[in-house]
This record gives structure tokens, C-alpha cells and sequence, in this order.
């Protein structure tokens, strides 16, 4: 299968109840995840609380992604922000290797224009030495980055392959497939809409769940995408509860407490996330012992 084609998982930082980073069970996650069927991992993303972390921690976290991965998956790295020239400074001075593209979020809080998100990531295009993904997540962003825009973005600038498009907006997901070049890579941002996201000619997902429950997820959207669409639904609506569960009370807290249950990390977050309520980790418990 092509690079970032399937299923990414945008990794956790696992912490110790003292709140450093738990290096061992950040490895243990990491080859959990290659056993299991996932396609590329995504590291310090938001789901990451990349905002949390020092760049000592951030450094730390890289050599263990690396050392367990061990060249195996394809590797993804979160850098972006809503400072064009910061971004900048932060592609040319960031040492890339081992890591195969880039996650670039689109700019927060200023809440630009689309002629502005348009010139921030031609600036992050001529900075970049590796492949660029765009992240549309209008949620955490306050700002939209339209269809025609990712389009002109895409048609522009060359090394800009793909978006993880998070509005969680089918029609507008649609028209953005139908709108790009055939080899531009839509890839859903949205667990709950993956699948269909995948039927309509999207390439899979950055998925979080992916990371809980990486067979069966991975599974159906490799059968999304070889159009085996009953097979697809059956997996999407076993699954479907837990993708609830885990987005009630914010992202990462929910995966946090799935992965918990599992055994695999301790339930510690860094504020100002906190751990899910007892009621829904209860729930989350309940889903995980009738899976």
C-alpha cells in the first residue's frame, strides 16, 4: 500500500503519575500498533498534549518513537502553529530524520482569512524538506479552511500530498474529494465519519481510536477501501460506541482511559486536560469487557 494510504494513529504521550513521560509504555504502544495492522503513526499531534510539552520532551519522545518503530511504519510529524515564521524557523532548524512528512495544522486563534491560510502554508511549503499534510480542524481552530482553498493548495504547491480534513462535515468532505487532484490524499480527521469519508475516494484516516482498538479499526478501512462495504459497516458499528465514549469529555482524556483499561498506560493527563470522570470511564470499562 502506498505511504499514507490507510490507517495513522495520532499517538498519546503516555505519562507517569508524576507526570514525566513514560518512555516504556510510549514504546509498548508503539509496537502494539504495528502488530496490529496500522499503516503510519503521527507523532506529536494534539492528541500527543503537544502543547504540554517541553522540547527536551518532545526530543525524548522522537528517539522512542523511532528506536520502537525501528523503521517499520512510516512516521508523521506534528509541527505547525499560528505563527507562519515561527513554523518556519521550526522546519528549517528541526532535525527530520527518521521521519517521512509533516503535519502542519492550520494557524488558530488569528483567525486568518482564506487568502491567509493560503500564503502560511505556501511559506511552509518552501521552508519544508519532507512532504506536508495539511490539518483542517475547524473545532480547535476557530477558522474553516474551505474546499477551494485546500484545492488551490494542492493544484500550487507540490509538496503539500494530502489533508486530514477534521471539520467532521461529510458534504463539505465530498466536495473536497471531487475538487482536488486525483493523487492529493483526503484522509479523515473524524473516527465517526471515516468510512464513509473512505467510500467516497478518501484514503483512510488519522485516527485516534485506531490506537485502542488498531485491528479492528485498520481492518475496516483497508475493507473501505477495496469497496467491501458490508464487511466495512459490520466493523464500523461494532466500533461505533466506543468512538462516542472516547470524544465525550474531550480527546485525549477518553482514549486515555481506553487505554488504561487495557493496561497499557497510565490514566494521567496534564493540565489543563484532566481524566475522564469516573461515570464515563465506567462506561468506557463496560465497552472494552463486551468488545
Amino acid at each position: 500500500m502506498e505511504a499514507f494510504v490507510g490507517t495513522g494513529v495520532a499517538l498519546i504521550t503516555p505519562f507517569k503519575e508524576d507526570l514525566t513521560v513514560d518512555t516504556e509504555a510510549l514504546s509498548n504502544l508503539v509496537k502494539d500498533q504495528i502488530v496490529n495492522g496500522i499503516e503510519y503513526l503521527v507523532v506529536l499531534g494534539t492528541t500527543a498534549e503537544s502543547a504540554t510539552l517541553s522540547k527536551d520532551e518532545k526530543e525524548l519522545i522522537k528517539k522512542v518513537v523511532k528506536t520502537a518503530n525501528a523503521g517499520k511504519l512510516p512516521l508523521v510529524l506534528g509541527i505547525g502553529g499560528n505563527n507562519t515564521a515561527g513554523v518556519v524557523d521550526e522546519l528549517k532548524t528541526t532535525d527530520l530524520d527518521g521521519f517521512d512528512a509533516i503535519l502542519s495544522v492550520s494557524p488558530y486563534y488569528n483567525k486568518p482569512t482564506q487568502e491567509g491560510i493560503y500564503r502560511h502554508f505556501k511559506a511552509v511549503s518552501e521552508a519544508s524538506p519532507l512532504p506536508i499534510i495539511l490539518y483542517n480542524v475547524p473545532g480547535r481552530t476557530a477558522s474553516n479552511v474551505l474546499p477551494e482553498t485546500i484545492n488551490r493548495i494542492a493544484r500550487d504547491l507540490e509538496n503539500v500530498i494530502g489533508v486530514k480534513e477534521a471539520a467532521g462535515d461529510i458534504v463539505q468532505a465530498m466536495k473536497l474529494i471531487s475538487l482536488v487532484p486525483e493523487d492529493f490524499k483526503v484522509i479523515s480527521g473524524d473516527d465517526m465519519i471515516t468510512l464513509p469519508m473512505t467510500l467516497a475516494g478518501g484514503k483512510g484516516v488519522i485516527s485516534v481510536i485506531g490506537q485502542g482498538l488498531p485491528k479492528e479499526f485498520s481492518n475496516m478501512v483497508r475493507a473501505g477501501l477495496k469497496g467491501e462495504v458490508s464487511e466495512a459497516y459490520n466493523l464500523h458499528y461494532k466500533i461505533a460506541p466506543s468512538i462516542d465514549l472516547i470524544f465525550a469529555e474531550g480527546n485525549p482524556a477518553g482514549i486515555k482511559a481506553l487505554l488504561s483499561k487495557k493496561g497499557m498506560i497510565s490514566n494521567t493527563l496534564r493540565l489543563p486536560l484532566v481524566e475522564a470522570t469516573e461515570a464515563l470511564q465506567n462506561k468506557i470499562n463496560d465497552f472494552i469487557d463486551n468488545f
